[in-house]
């Protein structure tokens, strides 16, 4: 016999299962939402200009990103457009001392903690392990293996408690993420422990070509409670929303309430990485339906609507932007390719016997490359 779940009344309360939280409509209208009104309340037009402006370098970033690796000057990159706000808008509710770990698509994320040009293409062209300062920016390199970094920012976020501090830790994922082991044991260790940890994850309704309709029968924003993590399902291309239920999240950790789960629904409009070809797997209705949805385009309609927005604004973003992409194309293209013999530096922070054996090993294969005396290989 078949069964199928039904949520409780008592369920269904504690996570909206319908309609994200929103702010602002992708008309541009504002709007009010009583869960996040109190939390947004002080963001005038000053800093939603400044949310644009963070919005709109992400997006040159981006599409300089796709060029460079579509010219051959990297060997991949995870585009994201379309997944602005929620990148941009929880970053920017962080206090700047909160230890953030990222997937290798939150480009957003790293721009608001003022990653430079290069750190953000050496990696992608293969002439570093990692290239951020985590120290100096708070933010761990971006994690390649899906998931992992939701325990990496757990266990941080206990240390954070050993050390008494009031800092809070920031795990980004994908919907993808959420059917991993580690994510959901990240979970139980955050919930077990109260560890001042918030989930970020971005729903952008597609794991490469699987859709978030098979891999969750409910919002995944519905999972949490069942760990006993509260949550909050928010529109994902809404900047204002997105904010808001960030700094919801992060009162909730720091003042001693635990983790948080907060799903942002959005949509990711170009393939999952430069490898994807997502024409086989999606419809173009599908995405223009989303792209109706921008969030870029409806908070312009909204500071359009209030007299905060024309050309010479518009131009101040082309010139911000133009002088990070110009600077970042420098460094991807005039990178010097390391000695093969350093991928095995950095490995560990002290000497170690195994290394030294898989260092003597990997030169003893190089030197069969080596040119012979006459000059030929």
């Amino acid at each position: 016999m078949t069964m199928t779940y039904t949520p409780t009344t008592q369920e269904r309360s504690s996570v909206d299962l319908d309609l994200p939280a929103q702010l602002l409509t992708p008309e541009g209208e504002r709007i009010s939402d009583e869960r996040l009104d109190r939390w947004a309340a002080d963001l005038d037009t000053d800093s939603l200009r400044t949310l644009y402006r963070d919005m709109a370098v992400a997006r040159r970033v981006d599409a300089e990103g796709v060029a460079l690796q579509r010219q051959g000057q990297l060997g991949l990159w995870a585009p994201a457009q379309g997944q602005e706000a929620v990148q941009i808008g929880t970053a920017r509710a962080c206090r700047a001392d909160d230890f953030l770990f990222t997937s290798y698509r939150e480009l957003g994320v790293l721009l608001v903690r003022e990653a430079a040009p290069a750190d953000l293409v050496l990696t992608w062209r293969g002439e570093a392990l990692s290239t951020i300062d985590p120290y100096a920016l708070h933010v761990a390199p971006p994690q390649i293996i899906i998931g992992a970094q939701t325990l990496h920012a757990v266990g941080y976020a206990m240390g954070i408690q050993r050390d008494r501090s009031d800092q809070v830790a920031v795990a980004y994922f994908g919907d993808g993420a959420t059917s991993q082991g580690d994510v959901n044991e990240a979970m139980v260790f955050a919930a077990s422990f109260g560890a001042p940890v918030v989930f970020v994850c971005s729903n952008n309704h597609w794991a490469i070509s699987e859709p978030v309709s098979v891999q969750a029968a409910v919002p995944l924003a519905a999972r949490a409670p069942g760990f006993g993590i509260p949550s909050l399902r928010v529109d994902g291309n809404d900047v204002i929303a997105s904010t808001a239920a960030m700094r919801w999240a992060l009162d909730h950790a720091r003042s001693g309430g635990g983790p948080v789960f907060l799903e942002a629904v959005t949509y990711r409009m170009g393939p999952h990485t430069t490898s994807d070809d997502p024409t086989r797997y999606r419809s173009a209705e599908e995405l223009e339906i989303w792209r109706a949805r921008d969030p870029l385009l409806r908070l312009e309609r909204h500071l359009t609507a209030v007299g905060a927005f024309d050309e010479g604004f518009r131009a101040e973003i082309d010139a911000v932007a133009g002088e990070f992409t110009s600077r970042m194309r420098a460094a991807a293209i005039n990178a010097v390719t390391r000695p093969a013999i350093e991928v095995l530096d950095d490995v560990y922070a002290q000497p170690h016997a195994g290394i030294d054996e898989q260092r003597a090993a990997f030169a003893s294969y190089l030197a069969g490359f080596a040119p012979d005396e006459g000059g030929s290989r």
